[in-house]
């Protein structure tokens, strides 16, 4: 059975001992939404680092209908924060490639804010001398509900082994119950996580944790999706080359 108290009291020591060996002295930062997966790698930072360590970078996209759970989190730990708006960076960039001649499609209308987001972050670090929390959990990596050099990208990665429920477990131990209850959803299509993917994320886990799936086709959607995207995950591809003596 999963221990929520004995596994956050770890990804405290196990953060804490990275920036020990990997950026002594250096800040974490992490992209805020307010969301459980970011609000809950943004406390276990600051229980490892300190507030003052911590640095949130919120990132709307023009207008941010819900960047009130983003503003209260940062509020409520007490850790530095800062507000850029990816808007003019995201429709110069669609301007210059429909200038160019090509039109983007929905692929890269969806994957632009979040390879720019990745860069705004990337930018704050290097101001702060920092290094980047990726926030994706277990269930998003497994189908690949996650970009590639977006919000795949980062330094540390607290979650990643974590399903969506053991996330939600370890964030009810340390945050009020209204950042880790937030539906999910990707802010564009007007849909849920859920519905985008077309099952559960309770689905999604027992199928993980158990390889129970009760129904055929969406087990049969899963093991597509995971062997798809299987090179997000994958290290790159290399020629190995080995030069003559």
């Amino acid at each position: 059975m999963f221990n929520a108290v004995k596994t956050q009291y770890e990804m405290v020591q196990w953060i804490r001992s990275y920036f020990n060996e990997n950026g002594k002295g250096c800040n974490a930062v992490i992209g805020i939404s307010g969301g459980k997966d970011s609000s809950t790698v943004a406390v276990l930072c600051k229980h490892a680092l300190g507030a003052e360590r911590v640095y949130g970078v919120l990132m709307p996209q023009g207008e941010q209908y819900d960047i009130g759970f983003a503003k209260e989190l940062v509020s409520f730990l007490g850790i530095n924060h800062f507000v850029i708006n990816i808007k003019n960076s995201v429709d110069a960039l669609l301007t210059s490639v429909t200038e160019s001649g090509l039109s983007a499609n929905s692929q890269a209308v969806i994957n632009i804010p979040a390879r720019i987001r990745m860069t705004t972050l990337y930018a704050v670090s290097a101001i702060v001398n920092g290094r980047v929390a990726n926030t994706c959990n277990l269930n998003e990596d497994w189908v690949g509900y996650s970009t590639k050099y977006g919000d795949m990208a980062g330094d540390f990665s607290p979650l990643s082994q974590l399903t969506v429920t053991e996330v939600r477990a370890i964030g009810r131990e340390l945050l009020p119950a209204k950042f880790i209850e937030k539906v999910p959803e990707d802010g564009l299509s007007g849909l849920t996580d859920e519905e985008n993917l077309g099952f559960t994320y309770d689905v999604l886990d027992r199928y993980i944790r158990e390889d129970i799936c009760e129904d055929t086709i969406i087990k049969e959607k899963i093991d597509r999706l995971h062997t798809m995207n299987l090179h997000k995950l994958n290290p790159m591809p290399y020629f190995e080359f080995f030069p003559e003596l």
